[in-house]
């Protein structure tokens, strides 16, 4: 049984709630996001439902993360009438009745909506498991939905949900198979020719997308597919799926639980995914997704992720729970609100890969897209400014990022003198650029190389990793010993504002990335040369204007430019000391100056901000000034002016003439990970639940705490 009975006197309140409240209102909990995460577990799963549909649940479709629109329906029956709880189009015949929408609300691993359906409370919960430390559990590429039907005094109940070929990013070129395996019912759709690691507009093209699911002890399961309109017709007068398997253009695959007379509270679970069995081109070779090694074929894995439901809700309620009190603790209840929404999405954008010949785990690897731009894979910039996430739920995903890297440079393919910008033009090819063409950024990506470094042994203590890469870390060191003050015309990782020569903010990354190698290595000259060149930046004034009242943008004879000096926040995080707190001060009172309407541009020159790195500057503020930076990105988040997953740049200032508050260019990136630097303050893993479940163990609880998970979730929920 996926789900149980759930506690009555807490379901009757709930269901009153839901009967009392007017028809046209949507209570969001704890805040209204630009959008719900649906199913978000890597680039190609990234399933969202905008806000602004939210009121419309009934009759709207999701969206995949960079905008395109994805069939999924969901629809329950009561007593031979059929409402529609998430994304059918109005009908003309009114066979299918809208459900009224009662509430949303997020978790750091939930989004839950509440629905009436004519006699009956109904819940859709969309869980993505955010489980680092269990490479298993995190590397699945499927999510799970659960329906879960309150308090039903005696009706009678069936429960559909569909999805169709857009998921697969080829419509018109899909192909649908079917397969059912001791009790599992699998629609697979894939795209018919589909080159190996093939992409159309972001989304993949060469795997399968899925929906599955399996029969309870307390249900009959039922599927078909076709055209919508016949499918769900089938549904709506049956209460099951009868008749055979057709497949055109915009047909949809759908399954049905009959639940049949329900007297109580009753969950059942579908399952939505998207596979690919070679995940990534390495260096020339497949790896294939981690959880492979121990379930290699669709419907194992499947089996394994259905059983492990219980043990994952259980999971995730307990990283909910602890999120929220740690980051309300650690910057407010704002705070909180910001990293329930960004911690899907920064783990959404990452694969977990092993070689796919020998499927040996220990030499797993992790991926990352750099989404919403170029796509590069496994960039340098951006794993730095999301590494605060994993600072604190695990931080081997550092080591675990960087690795595919240091093997490619390693293996000497990489020729210039400083580091690489990122491990391939586009996802998922990891091939590096044995061109030597790579996007160039020498300060910005040796800074990057040698913070993240002493960063992971800064929270595990592990040595013997950065150990076997000292040569080329010391070569970056060097370069920045030679090049950290004297900075030639160049990009920083906010490649959108243009080069600069002497770029103040990049001086101070050379100067704490060579602390930083001097604390990694011990070598005790680099820390010497990293406090010297702090002494030049600040203490004798090069990179602050004359009354040192901020940091310029850029040196000499700037003095009213400034820019987000953001790279002082791995300074504070490691406790290297290569600034005085007076640096730190300085910039406290300057940029409480500065404010927009929705906080501080990244620069004098523009008007938008980057959410990651206002995170990390706020990290080094005093508490005012620091609060004032979360209550700006919080008003942002909840201003209701923009749809898109959580952007991390956006208008901050009308002071150019562009309206405050909205997106720009970028969505679903994992650099949310960098709103978690408040929270990393506190100390590596600050987040002991979730690193406690490690790697391929999914047994994270009890026997007796996951007897009554359902009952005890929605309690909490």
């Amino acid at each position: 049984m996926l789900g149980s009975g759930l506690g009555l006197s807490s379901l009757s309140a709930s269901l009153l709630y839901f009967l009392g409240q007017q028809p046209s209102s949507v209570t969001h909990h704890p805040v209204l996001p630009p959008s719900y995460p649906l199913a978000v577990r890597n680039p190609y799963l990234s399933a969202w439902m905008p806000s602004d549909r939210v009121q419309q649940l009934p009759t709207s479709e999701p969206q995949f993360w960079a905008g395109q629109e994805l069939g999924w329906s969901v629809i329950v029956r009561v007593d031979g009438q059929a409402y529609s709880l998430m994304g059918v189009p109005e009908s003309d015949d009114k066979l299918i009745r809208p459900a009224k929408v009662r509430r949303a609300e997020f978790t750091a691993t939930h989004t839950v909506f509440d629905l009436v359906a004519g006699p009956v409370a109904v819940t859709l919960d969309f869980l993505s498991p955010v489980s680092p430390s269990n490479y298993l559990r995190q590397s699945l590429p499927f999510s799970y939905l659960t329906v879960h039907v309150s308090e039903s005094r005696g009706h009678n109940i069936q429960v559909y949900s569909d999805i169709d070929a857009r998921w697969t990013g080829r419509e018109s070129r899909s192909l649908c198979d079917f397969e059912a395996v001791d009790g599992l019912a699998i629609y697979s759709l894939r795209v018919e020719d589909a080159a190996l690691y093939e992409e159309a507009d972001d989304m993949a093209l060469w795997g399968s997308a899925i929906l599955a699911s399996r029969p309870s002890s307390f249900t009959t399961l039922s599927a078909l597919s076709g055209a919508p309109e016949d499918v769900r017709r089938t549904f709506v007068e049956n209460g099951e799926l009868r008749g055979e398997d057709s497949w055109s253009d915009g047909s949809v695959v759908a399954l049905v639980h009959d639940l049949g007379r329900v007297t109580g509270g009753l969950s059942v679970n579908f399952v939505v995914g998207y596979e690919r069995e070679a995940a990534i081109n390495y260096l020339g070779e497949p790896y294939t997704s981690y959880y492979r090694s121990e379930y290699p074929t669709t419907s194992s894995a499947l089996s394994f992720f259905l059983d492990d439901y219980p043990t994952a809700l259980l999971e995730s309620m307990k990283l909910d729970q602890e999120l929220v009190t740690s980051s309300a603790a650690a910057a407010g209840s704002k705070y909180a609100d910001i990293l329930a929404l960004s911690t899907r999405q920064a783990y959404g954008g990452i694969d977990l890969a092993i070689p796919n010949d020998s499927r040996n785990t220990s030499a797993v690897l992790a991926f990352i897209k750099e989404l919403s731009s170029d796509g590069n894979i496994n960039t340098i910039d951006v794993i730095m400014p999301a590494f605060p996430i994993y600072y604190v739920m695990d931080p081997d995903y550092i080591r675990l990022l960087l690795e595919p890297v240091m093997k490619y440079l390693a293996a000497g393919r990489w020729h210039l003198p400083y580091a690489i910008h990122d491990l391939g033009t586009h996802y998922p090819h990891a091939i590096g650029h044995d061109d030597q063409q790579a996007e160039p950024m020498p300060i910005e990506e040796c800074g990057n190389v040698l913070i993240l470094a002493a960063a992971y042994v800064h929270a595990t203590g592990d040595t013997e990793w950065t150990a076997q890469y000292t040569k080329i870390f010391r070569k970056y060191a060097d370069y920045l010993v030679a090049n950290g003050i004297d900075i030639a015309n160049q990009l920083s990782s906010n490649d959108a504002a243009g080069p600069l020569a002497n770029e103040t903010n990049l001086a101070i990354k050379a100067a704490v990335g060579l602390k930083a190698f001097g604390q990694m290595s011990g070598d005790e000259y680099y820390s010497r040369v990293g406090d010297d060149h702090a002494n030049i930046i600040f203490q004798q004034g090069l990179g602050t204007d004359q009354n040192q009242t901020h940091f310029v943008l850029q040196y000499p004879d700037y003095p009213e430019t400034w820019k987000t000096p953001y790279n002082l926040f791995p300074d504070v995080l490691l406790g290297l000391d290569t600034f005085p707190k007076a640096a730190n001060q300085m910039s406290s009172a300057f940029f409480a100056s500065v404010r927009g309407e929705y906080g501080v541009p990244l620069d004098n020159r523009q008007d938008w901000a980057k959410s990651d790195w206002n995170m990390w500057l706020a990290g080094t503020f005093e508490r005012s000034t620091r609060d004032e930076f979360v209550e700006d990105l919080w008003a942002f988040m909840t201003n209701g002016k923009h749809n898109w997953p959580f952007s991390d740049r956006y208008v901050a200032t009308s002071e150019q003439g562009n309206d405050p508050g909205t997106p720009i260019l970028c969505r679903a990136r994992p650099t949310v990970g960098g709103h978690f630097a408040l929270l990393a303050l506190e100390g590596p893993r600050s987040l002991q639940s979730i690193s406690a479940c490690r790697r391929m163990d999914p047994a994270c609880s009890t026997p007796g705490e996951k007897d009554n998970i359902a009952g005890k979730h929605t309690e909490e929920l």
